[in-house]
């Protein structure tokens, strides 16, 4: 079950191929993505500091990120996401749709 909000979170597509999917989501305060599934595994890149509260349909969790901070889960988790902070955040969310065909770089 997802959060009962009426404010959606804002998601802006950087860039979506056949490799990647990269997502800028901008919430105002209490705003939610939405119930939801990731068909790959994926990063989040906070933006700004804020609290995540993330409803797996069961439990509600609530975590504290910092500007720069960031996690990886993997696909298949369905989950809705708020922003329970008292100010707007900002994530950047990069979905790994092929990890074969990531180019590591030399020297990295």
């Amino acid at each position: 079950m997802a959060f009962a909000c009426t404010i959606p979170a804002v998601p802006t597509v950087q860039q979506d191929d056949a490799t990647v999917r990269i997502t800028r989501w901008d919430f105002p305060p209490g705003a939610v993505t939405g119930w939801h599934e990731h068909g790959w595994p994926y990063f989040v890149v906070m933006l700004m500091d804020g609290i995540l509260r993330v409803h797996d349909g069961t439990a509600v969790s609530e975590t504290a990120l910092a500007a720069g901070q960031s996690y990886m889960r993997p696909a298949g988790i369905r989950h809705d996401v708020m922003n329970g902070s008292d100010h707007p955040i900002a994530f950047v969310e990069i979905e790994v749709k092929r990890p074969d065909a990531l180019v590591i770089l030399p020297g990295a």
